[in-house]
């Protein structure tokens, strides 16, 4: 699965090992290797779970699991791993994009369709197109299509062109009555910050997602802030200029979608591209220094006897007074032989649950430069053991910030450019979320 080495095989099976279908690309493999496949890994003590790569006579066994289907490549060669389970997870999507689904029931009533595409997919065993809008151009959920009619011809030949040409995520003769673009910035902060109000950690993981209705072959100009430029330095980095703090921002980890022409970003620093038609992710980031807090919390929780707690939170927004929060939830731990819970708050609700240990403090609408409190008095469940020292786990917060961005990144400006001269509707759109959707947490320590 590169340039020196390829596949022998592809095989998709179900949860007991059984083989669904599959495909053979070389001479070095046979459909017994699934059976090896069962015994070796999928019925050993280990399970399938342990590694995804498995060496087992010779043979390199690379496998994913996607709902209640295994996808496994077979090749005898030393290849490039991260490329081959790439491939696989772009399968199952090519798949998914044809029937909507992807399980043992719609691969058994797909048989035609899915030997068509792998047929297209793989080339003795090297991987080609995967991108389903130009495979859909000549491949349908019928099968292949005839040559009988003109129109049909003319597809063809456009897919021909896509698959040659230089635009390859887009097709000619769009159309569409009003020609809008929507671009949303999404952010997740995830921090964890001390009981006396230090950050420990803070970053933020963020995406400029869009969404294209727009006729013919347009290009798209987007400036983000007023400096951006980005360093090759073992790994990329982008440096931006903050619009309102005038501090100065650093973007690691900066990807783009495959649109995107990286040599006139290179010359003038604006992301310059041709957009997919409908929606997509043009851009992924990370920012680990000079993260914006939209919220600070500061704990205070004291341990009175063996019967008694006293917490009190005191929670401030730090963006502007014009803004606001919504759905905010904060999670209070509690220990688990909690009795009772006494408890006042001075905006929103509040309740204690027992199934979560925790109080969980609900705020509708929270506004920019504002401080809410919350103070409970918490019972405990008497006992005559010793009882164990109170590990107070963090505070959690939950929440989602419109028209903030934690970054500071800002859109300077969204130029579209097209032959046919339309006006376009604008939209923009900038959100911050806690850091749960990407894997991390916004965590205030009690102690």
């Amino acid at each position: 699965i590169m340039a020196c080495a390829a596949a022998s095989a592809i095989y998709f099976l179900n949860l007991r090992g059984e083989v669904i279908i599959y495909r053979i690309y070389r001479d070095d493999a046979m459909r017994n290797l699934a059976d090896a496949f069962r015994t070796q890994i999928l019925q050993s003590k280990e399970g399938p779970t342990s590694l995804p790569v498995r060496n087992i006579a010779g043979c390199n066994f690379l496998h994913i699991r996607c709902s209640d289907v295994y996808v496994l490549t077979v090749t005898k060669e030393n290849v490039n791993c991260a490329l081959a389970f790439k491939f696989m997870y772009q399968t199952v999507e090519l798949l998914k994009s044809y029937f909507n689904a992807f399980d043992e029931e719609s691969l058994r009533n797909n048989f035609v369709l899915i030997y068509e595409l792998l047929d297209e997919v793989f080339d003795h065993g090297f991987p080609q197109i995967l991108t389903p809008e130009i495979l859909k151009l000549y491949i349908t959920q019928q099968g292949l299509l005839t040559s009988r009619d003109k129109k049909t011809e003319a597809v063809n030949n456009k897919a021909t062109l896509q698959v040659t040409g230089a635009v390859g995520h887009r097709r000619e003769g769009i159309k569409y009555k009003k020609n809008e673009v929507f671009l949303d910035i999404i952010e997740s902060v995830n921090l964890l910050m001390s009981a006396k109000g230090t950050v420990l950690r803070s970053d933020v993981s963020g995406k400029v997602l869009m969404k294209c209705f727009l006729s013919g072959m347009p290009d798209l100009k987007l400036g983000l802030n007023d400096k951006l430029t980005l360093e090759t330095d073992g790994g990329s980095r982008a440096n931006a200029q903050g619009s309102g703090s005038g501090k100065q921002i650093e973007l690691d980890d900066v990807t783009f979608h495959q649109c995107v022409n990286l040599g006139r970003f290179h010359t003038d620093r604006c992301v310059s591209f041709v957009p997919p038609d409908g929606e997509f992710d043009l851009m992924k980031y990370r920012i680990t220094e000079g993260v914006h807090l939209p919220f600070r919390v500061l704990p205070i929780v004291k341990e009175l006897g063996r019967t008694r707690i006293e917490c009190n939170v005191k929670i401030k927004s730090t963006f502007g007074s014009k803004l606001f929060a919504l759905g905010v939830m904060v999670k209070i731990p509690v220990p688990k032989q909690t009795a009772t819970a006494s408890i006042q708050v001075s905006s929103g609700k509040a309740k204690y649950a027992a199934g979560d240990n925790c109080i969980i403090w609900k705020i509708r609408r929270f506004p920019g430069q504002q401080e809410l409190g919350l103070s409970a008095e918490i019972e405990l469940v008497s006992t005559t053991q010793e009882k164990k020292a109170w590990s107070r786990p963090p505070i959690n917060l939950e929440f989602q910030v419109p028209m903030f961005t934690a970054s500071g990144l800002r859109v300077r400006f969204l130029k579209v450019w097209e032959k046919g001269g339309y006006n376009t509707v604008k939209w923009i759109r900038y959100i911050t979320k806690a850091g749960a959707a990407s894997g991390g947490n916004y965590e205030i320590r009690c102690s």
